[in-house]
Parts: structure tokens; C-alpha cells; sequence
């Protein structure tokens, strides 16, 4: 169906869409021909498998060149969320017990209301054949998986975003007013601020012996993430949860705490006081 028009207003805003490790360059092209048709803009890649830039991506993209032009590429998930405030895992089924499950259209009217209040947001994508690792959902705020039939549920990359991006337009058609998320004297916190949180912690509860036995580390460290970012912290609430960590460091150690954490931790520390005080 034709419609592309040069003489009307382009709208280009809405939260990044993350494509984990895409392979396909006429995929990714699928991908930013089905954001520009919606109005989304921001297209990261991590780690693509046949590197950036790509002449089949521009290709397959029908002139949504905007978006191929403006895409980044990342070398980490991490990287490429260290900004946002807020990110959506799509997923094909429901394997996060500690994260809220929400719908399309949940999700993009939750999304619209976080951009109205300057939020910066995110939508990820993992491999066409496999999707997502634990360990990647475990990074996102709560998971969005499509209504599908069970006995034919795949669907690909760009049609997933399709639906996504369908959804974001649609819940700008309406006028949702003031939202919750609008709070004058608290701001989001980054995934940056989350991921330190989640190296303080983790450090703290390592120096004491808490990963035990040491072979059942990875999965209690990915169960912990899990469990702390099953929602969108503010600062403050970053900056307390250091500052607890920081206080209870007062009692012994197996292992000194880094300098960079510990400058991190003395930090955040400071500031919770400080909010505290103002209280």
C-alpha cells in the first residue's frame, strides 16, 4: 500500500527500539520501514551480525532512511540501555515469574505516558530464530508478549516491531492527560544508575559469602537482577538503596570494597542523607 508522502510533517519520536544481535541486514531494513510507518525513529542494534552500515538494510528499508541513518550501533545489551528509564523485554511466552506480563497495548499506552513526561524509553528484540536470554530479560522493566495462536506463534522480527510500533501510534490518538509518571521533584533513574546499584549489590553480598555454592552463582545473581529491576526506580530510590549498602559496609569484610565502588557507595550515600534531612 503506497502513502509516502514528502510534503507532510515526518514524525519521528516515541521509545528506541533494541534489536539484540540482528542478523539479517533486509531484517533490520523490515524493521525501520515499520518504525518510520508509525512514527518511531530510534533504532539500535547491538551487535549486528554483518556489521554497519549495510546497503540491504537501506534497501529493504523503502526510503525510511531517516531511521537507518540514525541508527547506532552498541557492542553490549548494557551499552544501549545505560540512557533509558524504562525498557519492555518482547518475549514469545511468559518465563519471568518477578516481572510483570503485560499486553500491546498495556505496554504502548504505558510507554506514551512515560514520553509525555520526558521519560526516555525502550522496546527490545532479540534473534530472529531464538530471541532473548534470561539474562537479557532480566535487564527490562516488566515484558510484553503478543496475543498469538499457541500453535503457530512465531513471528519475526519486523513483524513484532510492526505490532509494537502500530501500538505506540495508536495510543497517541487519544488525549491521556496529566499521568502518574509526571512527578515534579523526583526523576527516573538511568539503567546506568540501575546496573551500578546491581554491581554494588551484587559485590557487597559477594564479599560475604552469600553466592553459595559458588557454581550456583550465575543463576542467583540472574534471580536478583530479575527481582530488582521488576520496576522503574526514581534517583532517590537509587541513591537510599546505596546508602544502606554503604551503611551495613561499616561492619567487616571478607574483602575491602573497590575504590570505584566505594567512591560510588560514599556518594550515594551522601545524597541519601541529604533527602532525608530535607524530609
Amino acid at each position: 500500500m503506497s502513502g509516502t508522502n514528502s510534503e507532510k510533517e515526518l514524525i519521528a519520536e516515541g521509545p528506541a527500539i533494541i534489536l539484540v544481535e540482528p542478523q539479517l541486514g533486509e531484517n533490520i531494513g523490515m524493521v525501520a520501514r515499520a518504525m518510520a510507518n508509525f512514527g518511531l525513529a530510534e533504532l539500535r542494534l547491538v551487535s549486528p551480525r554483518d556489521g554497519w552500515p549495510s546497503e540491504k538494510a537501506r534497501s529493504a528499508a523503502s526510503k525510511a532512511d531517516h531511521v537507518i541513518d540514525g541508527a547506532k550501533v552498541f557492542d553490549t545489551l548494557e551499552d544501549a540501555l545505560r540512557d533509558l528509564t524504562f525498557v519492555y523485554a518482547t518475549t514469545a511466552r511468559e518465563r519471568y515469574g518477578f516481572k510483570p506480563v503485560r499486553s500491546p497495548v498495556t505496554a504502548a499506552t504505558t510507554l506514551r505516558e512515560r514520553f509525555a513526561s520526558g521519560q526516555k524509553t525502550g522496546i527490545m528484540f532479540g534473534r530472529e530464530r531464538w530471541g532473548l536470554t534470561n539474562e537479557e530479560v532480566a535487564l527490562a522493566d516488566e515484558i510484553v508478549t503478543f496475543p498469538v495462536n499457541p500453535a503457530f506463534a512465531s513471528l519475526n522480527i519486523a513483524q513484532a516491531v510492526l505490532l509494537m510500533s502500530y501500538e505506540w501510534m495508536k495510543s497517541g490518538m487519544e488525549d491521556l492527560g496529566r499521568t502518574p509518571f509526571q512527578s515534579l521533584d523526583q526523576r527516573p533513574s538511568t539503567k546506568e544508575q540501575v546496573f551500578g546499584l546491581f554491581e554494588h549489590i551484587e559485590e557487597a553480598l559477594d564479599a560475604r559469602g552469600y553466592f553459595h555454592p559458588p557454581e550456583k552463582k550465575p543463576k542467583m545473581v540472574d534471580n536478583l537482577r530479575a527481582v530488582l529491576s521488576r520496576r522503574s526506580f526514581t534517583e532517590q530510590e537509587i541513591n537510599v538503596f546505596r546508602g544502606v549498602i554503604r551503611s551495613l559496609d561499616r561492619f567487616a569484610r571478607q574483602r575491602p570494597l573497590p575504590a570505584t565502588n566505594r567512591q560510588q557507595a560514599e556518594g550515594a550515600n551522601t545524597e541519601a542523607q541529604a533527602s532525608d534531612s530535607d524530609e
